[in-house]
């Protein structure tokens, strides 16, 4: 792979993409996600921010993204660049990157470091690019980024971006960071006083949809569109319950069905709980009875099981599911009730069935471990409970370890042991005899992720130095060690 190959590869990309905005305007910014391509455009918010600069009479966004292979950058000395001009990083007066959760701060240090642009805010002057910081890790925890931003819009953006891109179009670097400051929802690193709440976007503005679809991403072709934002419910892990995620804020069934484009064949409803929309069957119906093919990103086990029932299992079935997707969240009803999960053994044993009777030939669940006062008695219920549901359909764990987040009931708790985590994991598959299908998510980036959640600007600092050591384990073990 070399410098033209590098360059190709984006160009077929971008030939292979529907919708692609492209404008001429005085003030030009690079829209970056710090994860590859095919995730990054999988990113609803993502998609949604670029239309927004979009719509403004003064702005464009053109996008980048994490190198799949960022050392095939650097062995031929290709800075990162944007997929509509294919311009550097460094060449724009404005980037603005779209931050996920805690361990993409690693994909920022590498595009900045890729195009020379120095990581740390401190070491930056005013030819360089004004860095703004936005996405779902503001809600929970914007202070890791503090050390390498010029400012962060916390929350949902679509609104206060104009407002950002107002002033960047007419201000210098140094007053923008003043007037910034000055904005609600905003922090800028040395000059506002305290962390604001989260921006929360007008109701009338929802929902958000994809602009450009593309068979290049994890969800292949599938337009994107949220019939809700926030969630009603109180799990007590989750930064989008109560009134910082907003609460749950539905979009009428026919407005979200008008906004689906006819060559849309794959349609992905998005959102923290959209089973409990109180159209939901409207909304499946009129896809499914389309002749498109349907993804849910939340399917709740009590609403399948209490209120949707076998009709509603059925028409997914008709929409392309061939696996059936739900969450415990909680290794026994003791730790679902601790989380505040409204879910209990009747709820994913019905599941199961309506799988079964659907004719799909799985049933995934997500669970999670190590929440606070968890016993080896906890397991051992769900390796039984797994047991038992792998009889009705054929079954698979992705088992995660439990991360507490900042403005959470539970963002102060410990994190389990790696140890006891990597015990626990070998007592499932052990017990499970491979009756189960089991993936586990790795207990040594959940901690990192852990130690990034609960940090300050310290811990982004420590992530820098870890990344600059080589990004193993053994380096982040030591840099989070001189904390």
């Amino acid at each position: 792979m070399n410098h033209w190959e590098i360059k190709n590869r984006i160009r077929k990309r971008v030939a292979e993409e529907e919708g692609v905005l492209r404008k001429v305007a005085p003030l030009n910014v690079a829209l970056c996600h710090p994860a590859p391509y095919e995730v990054a455009m999988s990113s609803l918010g993502f998609q949604a921010i670029y239309q927004e600069i979009h719509k403004h009479p003064l702005a464009a966004a053109e996008r980048a993204f994490l190198p799949d292979n960022p050392g095939e950058y650097r062995r031929y000395r290709v800075p990162v660049f944007t997929y509509e001009n294919e311009r550097p990083l460094s060449d724009f007066p404005v980037i603005a990157f779209s931050i996920a959760y805690e361990l993409e701060i690693t994909g920022i240090f590498e595009m900045l470091d890729l195009c020379g642009i120095p990581i740390l805010s401190g070491e930056r002057t005013a030819r360089h690019p004004f860095i703004l910081a936005g996405g779902p890790l503001t809600i929970s925890n914007p202070a890791i980024l503090f050390p390498f931003v010029d400012g962060v819009i916390l929350g949902e953006g679509e609104e206060r971006i104009h407002q950002f891109l107002d002033l960047a179009a007419g201000a210098e670097h140094k007053n923008l960071r003043d007037k910034l400051a000055l904005l609600a929802g905003c922090y800028v690193p040395g000059v506002s006083a305290e962390i604001p709440a989260p921006c929360r976007v007008l109701d009338e503005n929802l929902p958000a949809a994809s602009r450009i679809l593309t068979k290049n991403t994890v969800l292949s072709s599938m337009f994107l569109i949220e019939p809700e934002r926030g969630c009603s419910r109180s799990c007590a892990y989750c930064v989008m319950r109560g009134p910082r995620g907003g609460g749950m804020r539905t979009v009428p069934a026919e407005d979200v069905l008008r906004r689906i484009p006819e060559n849309a064949r794959r349609v992905g409803l998005v959102g923290a709980a959209v089973t409990d929309h109180p159209q939901i069957f409207d909304l499946v119906g009129g896809i499914v009875e389309s002749g498109r093919e349907i993804g849910i990103s939340s399917l709740r086990a009590d609403r399948l099981a209490d209120h949707l029932g076998e009709e509603f299992v059925r028409l997914l079935a008709k929409g392309g599911y061939r696996t059936l997707t739900t969450a415990a969240d909680g290794a026994s009803r003791r730790m679902r009730d601790m989380a505040g999960r409204n879910t209990d053994e009747r709820h994913l044993a019905r599941t199961a069935e309506l799988a079964r009777l659907a004719g799909m030939s799985r049933l995934k669940i997500y669970e999670m471990i190590g929440f606070p006062g968890e016993t080896m008695d906890d397991i051992e219920e769900l390796i039984r409970f797994s047991l038992e549901i792998s009889k009705i359909v054929p079954l698979s764990l992705s088992v995660s370890p439990f991360v507490a987040k900042r403005n959470t009931p539970l963002g102060g708790a410990p994190f389990e042991g790696i140890s006891i985590l990597e015990s626990k994991y070998s007592r499932i598959r052990a017990g499970l005899k491979g009756k189960v299908e089991i993936k586990p998510d790795s207990s040594r980036f959940a901690w990192i992720e852990y130690m990034l959640s609960q940090g300050n600007d310290s811990a982004g600092l420590a992530a820098m130095n870890a990344w600059r050591q080589g990004g193993r384990f053994a380096a982040w073990k030591q840099a989070f060690g001189s904390l």
